[in-house]
């Protein structure tokens, strides 16, 4: 068994309430991108010990997509596929008890070639779920945030607390991410207000796995594709960039404290501190994993427009961590696995 199943596997293990989702329907938006995946995987690995199963209804816009995430569970009575874009109305899919937000353009490509869809995913999509949590008496609803809502590190602190709010030039195509996660948040917050709505947030750090898409252009990314091919890694800029990172199945399982045990309202990190690292670090690490080196190139005028001028964005979890939380793959062994994971992927198209 890989590092991946074990860890979905220690996650149903956890002293958590799982009796609250089971006979529930969870909705999970984006369920082909890399946190969707890792949740349904765990969500279906849940059911095969619960006595009434969790039903999921997984959005996407692309049905054909979706056949090749969930092949293992696209027959399963307990599994529904939507093809839908969440920017529009919701269809009629039946009552979900809770809502989790994880669909939005989240790399720098995206940013740039398609910056009025990354902006609509986190605006107008987190209202039509919304809409659609309070029509259908849903629960509880989950927004998946990030740290780019802390914008740049003013020198002022060492790491990002949840009340922390760094500087964001709104007038840049760039800005479209960050300031729409913003928002996205505020959303929540107006319908808790207008309609007792209970909502919870997990900003993620820098999150990285075996379910990351191909098509993933963020600078790790890249370097695990890199390695995994065993090319050079890549680095398009001077590597000093101080980073949290996460691993998928740490970053699920403290969505699921949120959603779990979290105070409705709130907002948390989630972040492994034994992850923080450099990027030229990083892409160190990834060098040493593959056997090559570290090469320098700078970056197309495409990829630049979208990428973050942050230069220090660190995570303090310490909110999420006193609900019994703690990450249990850090860095070099989280690296290795997914390296590991997309080599043997590209041995087998090959």
């Amino acid at each position: 068994m890989n590092l991946y199943q074990c860890e979905l596997e220690k996650i149903s293990r956890l002293n958590l309430p799982w009796g609250n989702f089971f006979g529930r329907t969870v909705m999970i938006s984006g369920a082909t991108g890399m946190i969707g995946k890792c949740l349904i995987d765990f969500f279906m690995l849940l059911n095969t010990m619960a006595q009434t199963p969790v039903k999921i209804i997984a959005l996407s816009r692309s049905k054909e997509r979706a056949g090749e995430r969930f092949s293992s569970c696209w027959e399963n009575e307990n599994f529904r596929h939507i093809s839908c874009d969440v920017n529009r109305e919701i269809p009629e899919c039946g009552k979900a008890d809770y809502i989790i937000h994880a669909a939005s353009n989240t790399h720098p490509v995206q940013y740039a070639g398609d910056s009025i869809g990354t902006i609509a995913s986190n605006v107008t999509g987190t209202g039509k779920l919304l809409d659609y949590a309070v029509s259908h008496g849903a629960q509880h609803f989950c927004f998946i945030s990030s740290v780019e809502i802390y914008g740049e590190n003013r020198g002022d602190t060492e790491k990002f607390e949840e009340q922390y709010l760094g500087y964001i030039d709104c007038n840049t195509l760039r800005a479209g991410y960050p300031e729409s996660k913003r928002l996205g948040e505020t959303l929540c917050n107006a319908y808790h207000q207008t309609y007792g709505l209970s909502f919870t947030i997990p900003r993620l750090s820098r999150v990285y796995g075996p379910t990351m898409l191909p098509s993933d252009t963020k600078a790790i990314s890249q370097f695990i594709k890199k390695a995994a091919a065993g090319e050079d890694i890549v680095l398009k800029s001077e590597g000093g960039q101080m980073y949290s990172y996460t691993f998928v199945t740490d970053a699920v399982s403290g969505i699921l404290y949120t959603i779990l045990l979290g105070n409705p309202g709130q907002a948390y990190n989630v972040a492994d501190e034994k992850s923080d690292i450099a990027l030229k670090d990083l892409a160190g690490y990834l060098a040493d994993i593959a056997g090559t080196q570290v090469v320098f190139q700078l970056p197309d005028d495409n990829e630049s427009r979208g990428y973050s001028t942050a230069t220090k964005a660190m995570l303090d979890a310490s909110r999420l961590c006193s609900l019994g939380w703690k990450p249990q793959v850090h860095m070099e062994e989280g690296l290795q696995c997914t390296v590991e994971a997309f080599a043997e992927k590209k041995n087998e198209l090959n």
